[in-house]
């Protein structure tokens, strides 16, 4: 018997239906909906199409709700506060959907859908659990609904210091970089600035200048991010060229550290492996969350609810950074790094007991996020 040829996969279009003088982060309602369709994958040719996407110009929709709706195999109409607001219809019906829409309306007898239902509420890329908005889009509730599309760009699960001290000045940083067409690479490249700079005030044993630099680095990772993800305007390139620095930056700190210790006449014993422990156990948990990803198909910090919870605090950039900071205010460098290697080595040992247990969980099924 031969076997059976896949399904061809189903190639969709995208249409904006009316059109809106309103601006969400600097990009006016149809300009966002075309780089929502280029990132969902839907081709601009309707006629080559098997379906093609409908969108209303004065609505603003969830990225992950344009993407699971572009995932769709079968005509529908998604459904909100009473009316349609998008259709997913054959190509032959699009004069028709089009009209029908942008009073509200769908064809008769096309399955009606919730937001809920097509796209579901866990969000993987930003680790979190959350109902993708669908917002109506109007003059009065702009100030709320960039707010909602901002919180929207933000991770679920991360560091303590960027979920909740962060996120305000974040904000306005990037409503200014947006309004002043700032790209999210030019905010990276300052970064890699502070980064080097950073590096440069440790070594030579300057903490303050080179604390304030790491925090400003830090500030500016986050705001990266939200700008790219607000604007919709990220990259492999500029995603890549962000994740570099964050991998890099935090072992070359902590070597800048402990050679500026020496610059100002408090170096570490010979015997002591501060500086070993870090780097070696920086490494191995970083090797611990790619055995996550890769083997085990699941973020080491969103198995469980411990997982996340301890993931505001395991010795990455921002709380090892707490630290030291903390130990400046007291006048000892010196003891702040030894207190980050020691918290190194016990976040190592913890990471180590949740693979194996992740492993061991394994063996029952496929191993699934507390947050779905």
């Amino acid at each position: 018997m031969m076997p059976q040829a896949a399904p061809a996969p189903t190639r969709t279009a995208g249409c904006i239906v009316g059109e809106s003088t309103l601006r969400i982060w600097g990009l006016a309602s149809t300009e966002r909906l075309e780089r929502q369709f280029r990132r969902a994958g839907l081709t601009g040719q309707a006629a080559d199409a098997d379906l093609v996407l409908l969108l209303r110009a004065d609505w603003v929709y969830d990225e992950p709700l344009v993407k699971a709706l572009a995932r769709q195999k079968a005509p529908c109409g998604m459904w909100s506060q009473q009316q349609c607001v998008a259709l997913l219809v054959p190509p032959a019906q699009l004069d028709e959907a089009r009209a029908l829409l942008a009073a509200g309306q769908a064809p008769a007898n096309l399955p009606r859908r919730a937001p809920e239902d097509i796209a579901g509420a866990f969000n993987e890329q930003l680790k979190k659990r959350e109902v993708p908005f669908l917002l109506p889009l109007d003059a009065a509730n702009l100030p709320a609904i960039e707010a909602r599309v901002f919180s929207g760009s933000y991770k679920g699960v991360t560091d303590f210091v960027t979920l909740y001290i962060w996120p305000r000045p974040a904000r306005a940083m990037t409503r200014i970089c947006a309004n002043a067409g700032i790209t999210p690479n030019m905010v990276t490249s300052v970064s890699l600035i502070l980064t080097l700079y950073a590096m440069w005030a440790f070594w030579h044993g300057q903490f303050w200048p080179g604390l304030a630099a790491a925090w400003g680095m830090t500030f500016l990772d986050t705001v990266d991010g939200k700008l790219a993800r607000v604007t919709l305007n990220s990259s492999k390139f500029g995603d890549l060229f962000d994740h570099s620095i964050d991998l890099l930056t935090p072992p070359i700190w902590w070597w800048a550290w402990v050679v500026g210790l020496g610059v100002i006449g408090r170096p570490l014993p010979p015997e002591s492996l501060a500086l070993t422990i870090i780097i070696v156990g920086y490494i191995l948990q970083r090797l611990e969350e790619g055995i996550f990803d890769v083997v085990l198909k699941m973020p080491m910090h969103l198995w469980r609810r411990f997982d996340s919870k301890f993931r505001l605090v395991t010795a990455r950039r921002n709380p090892n950074l707490a630290i030291l900071t903390l130990s400046m205010l007291f006048g000892r460098p010196d003891i702040g790094i030894q207190v980050v290697a020691v918290w190194v080595a016990i976040c190592l040992v913890i990471h180590t007991v949740q693979t194996a247990q992740a492993f061991a969980a394994r063996r029952h099924g496929p191993l699934t996020s507390w947050l779905k």
